[in-house]
């Protein structure tokens, strides 16, 4: 899929996914509506969840694709890279991630998206992974931040 082609298919999960949002303010409804939809809905998405900050914890809530691991280990790994640095980032290779947590070991490229709660702290992170290396670019990191922007507003 090209860049047009991509931006266009996350315009229309945007467009299905914001009026599911207003059926509800549960955000963990919508985390896990946001969490399907794009599973299923973007080619290169392998594994698709969502880790939830509990007690200084990473705990897997809502996923779709192969097992997860069920609780991340304290400041390893991409995602606890993007609680720590309070920032997206995109993996091109998780082997050269110093720290790498291979929950499955076909995942060749992760993404990870901090998502913030009404009191604008970071609740958790979107994480997603694929089987392609250097899988995921700008266009998904801007398109997910505006996504998981929605989910406590």
């Amino acid at each position: 899929m090209n860049s047009k082609q991509k931006e266009n298919r996350y315009k229309r999960i945007i467009d299905q996914l914001l009026p599911l949002f207003e059926q509800t303010n549960d955000p963990f409804a919508r985390i896990a509506t946001a969490t399907a939809l794009l599973h299923n809905k973007m080619d290169h998405f392998f594994w698709t969840g969502y880790y939830r900050l509990i007690n200084g914890e990473l705990t897997v809530t809502s996923y779709q694709g192969s097992l997860a691991c069920l609780v991340l280990g304290k400041d390893t790994g991409v995602c606890w890279a993007g609680i720590n640095r309070e920032k997206s980032i995109i993996v091109e290779d998780v082997e050269k991630f110093p720290g790498h947590i291979a929950c499955d070991g076909r995942s060749k490229s992760e993404i990870v998206i901090p998502v913030r709660n009404q009191a604008i702290e970071i609740a958790g992170i979107f994480d997603v992974d694929s089987k392609d290396p250097a899988a995921f670019d700008e266009i998904d990191q801007n398109y997910l931040e505006k996504i998981f922007a929605k989910i406590y507003f």
